[in-house]
């Protein structure tokens, strides 16, 4: 039992551990702010502005090219096209700020496109924790005290705007954790695995 313990407490210091959730009046009450009151640079020069995706859900995630979780964005991918129409848009932020990111925006989208075919939204290469962290994850901090600890952490958005979930990078697109929170945060009843 103890060394279970131990385990948990080292996956959930290294971002490995499963999910977290909170209510949404938890978090409205934090902060007037909502995720529509952000925008990141798009990675093709453009402005990727929250407010745009009012009233879906969104599941944001801190991406690299060189880590071990980039098999991830299989995954994310596949989510997107099977979930969108219900009103879920994932969404990628590439970030070096694990020293595990290309260091030119060009370089990150075309090894998205020719690698994985990424069709979901893509922000420029963007700092995700630290004092230099995007608005979008300096707020996520300030009202859930939580920074992502390595490379696909994943935050979900509800349709209202706010974060009823913060996942490690173990914890995979297509699980049945991120599902079930997923179908929460779209206002539908889980599915079974």
């Amino acid at each position: 039992m103890v060394e279970l313990t131990r385990r948990t407490v080292l996956a959930a210091s290294c971002g490995l551990a499963g999910g977290t959730a909170v209510s949404e009046s938890a978090s409205a009450a934090s902060s007037g702010e909502t995720a529509w009151d952000f925008s990141f640079p798009g990675i093709d020069g453009s402005t990727l502005d929250f407010a745009q995706f009012r009233g879906k859900a969104l599941l944001v995630v801190n991406t690299a090219s060189f880590c071990g979780y980039t098999y991830q964005y299989e995954a994310l991918e596949k989510l997107y096209h099977a979930r969108s129409a219900e009103g879920l848009v994932v969404v990628g932020v590439p970030s070096g700020d694990f020293n595990q990111e290309s260091a030119d925006n060009k370089t990150v989208k075309e090894f998205c496109d020719t690698r994985f075919g990424i069709s979901f939204p893509l922000a420029a290469l963007s700092h995700v924790r630290g004092k230099d962290a995007a608005p979008f994850y300096a707020w996520v901090k300030r009202t859930r005290d939580w920074a992502p600890s390595w490379n696909f952490n994943k935050v979900l958005v509800s349709r209202q705007g706010f974060v009823t979930g913060t996942f490690g990078a173990g914890e995979e697109p297509d699980g049945t954790t991120l599902s079930e929170a997923i179908s929460t945060a779209l206002g539908k009843t889980a599915r079974p695995a």
